[in-house]
């Protein structure tokens, strides 16, 4: 239409512009051109219209004539886009073939999805890249630790332990023990800030150290209770009067079966001599590098979260008072640890093949 000639429309056509140009939920733009449509029908001039809508002619030539070719349907922008970028099999392997196989080119230890986006090119953006990674379950910024048992007898030993948790001899009472050592009796500079609303609890930074603590600890695989003892050191001589604890919380002559790590302190001659007085007392140790299977070091695991990460000790005396005061509240309410392996052939050996570049 030319710049002199009013725009003439039905009723229903001025109804619609008028609730576009009314409503709140309607964009801005579309809001815009259906204003535009009603000034050209009220007869204004396109000089108006440019002070009234601060636009140029281009605008009022390119939405009037739309309206006039399409009337409503033609005040709708049409974008034609970029089209859909498309992941082939090919752009799978080439993504997952370089995350895994190369490293960044600037020395950093591992990719970013804009990295490797950079990297790789021919429109592959970082976003396509997290959607492959997520797909397969790759995560570039994790890093797990993991330590290999270079047991020969590896199979033979888990088997007995395990065979303890899941069929465990009748009669007998199975303990899992170990020992943590150098707990530390850290008192804060500073008073601690507590939890408030917004706001985490705040321990200050520096804190005074008032000496170390070693914790005995046996777990009864069939009740969950444990038996706790503190010690200034973690000798042989100390594990041989733990053991004793363990026999005389049990009744006389029952069986018992005592799961340890490979602690040289677990093998001495005095551990020797303990067992050959005690012949109701079996040892079994669990392969090199393997404290996984040990029962106890879940329950360390606790402790460790609920008292001793975030704990304040004034003494030694005071840590040890916490961590037996915690046992005590613990065994009124003892949980045994529900025990499943499932895939022995997952495991991580000396022997694995490992490949990359």
């Amino acid at each position: 239409m030319s710049k002199g000639d009013a725009m003439i429309l039905t009723d229903s056509e001025r109804t619609e512009l008028q609730q576009q140009v009314s409503a709140r939920n309607v964009r801005a733009d579309v809001a815009r051109r259906a204003r535009l449509i009603l000034l050209l029908s009220d007869g204004c001039t396109w000089a108006e219209i440019q002070g009234k809508l601060d636009c140029c002619n281009d605008f009022i030539d390119l939405w009037s004539k739309r309206f006039s070719a399409e009337r409503l349907a033609g005040l709708y922008s049409r974008h034609a886009g970029r089209e859909r970028f498309k992941v082939t099999d090919k752009v799978e392997a080439r993504v997952l073939a370089r995350t895994t196989k190369h490293k960044p080119a600037d020395g950093s230890t591992h990719w970013s999805s804009r990295k490797l986006a950079a990297e790789l090119g021919d429109g592959i953006s970082h976003m396509t890249i997290a959607r492959i990674w997520a797909k397969h379950g790759i995560k570039p910024h994790r890093l797990e630790g993991y330590l290999s048992s270079n047991d020969p007898d590896f199979e033979t030993k888990a088997a007995d332990v395990i065979g303890l948790y899941l069929n465990p001899p009748q009669n007998a009472a199975v303990f899992c023990v170990d020992e943590k050592t150098a707990i530390q009796a850290l008192n804060r500079k500073d008073p601690v800030l507590p939890l408030s609303p917004g706001r985490a609890e705040r321990h200050g930074f520096e804190y005074y150290r008032h000496g170390t603590l070693s914790l005995y600890a046996a777990f009864n695989t069939k009740t969950g209770e444990v038996l706790g003892k503190t010690a200034t050191s973690h000798t042989s001589a100390e594990f041989v009067a733990f053991l004793t604890d363990i026999v005389a919380s049990q009744p006389k002559r029952k069986e018992i079966h005592v799961i340890a790590d490979n602690l040289s302190a677990h093998k001495t001659k005095l551990v020797t001599a303990f067992l050959e007085l005690h012949p109701n007392v079996h040892m079994h140790f669990t392969p090199t590098y393997s404290s996984w299977l040990n029962q106890v070091e879940l329950w360390f695991g606790k402790i460790e979260r609920d008292v001793i990460a975030r704990g304040v000790f004034t003494s030694v005396s005071d840590l040890k008072r916490k961590l037996m005061r915690y046992i005590r509240k613990y065994n009124e309410e003892p949980k045994p640890v529900k025990w499943k392996y499932c895939d022995l052939s997952r495991r991580i050996t000396p022997d694995s093949i490992v490949t990359g570049h």
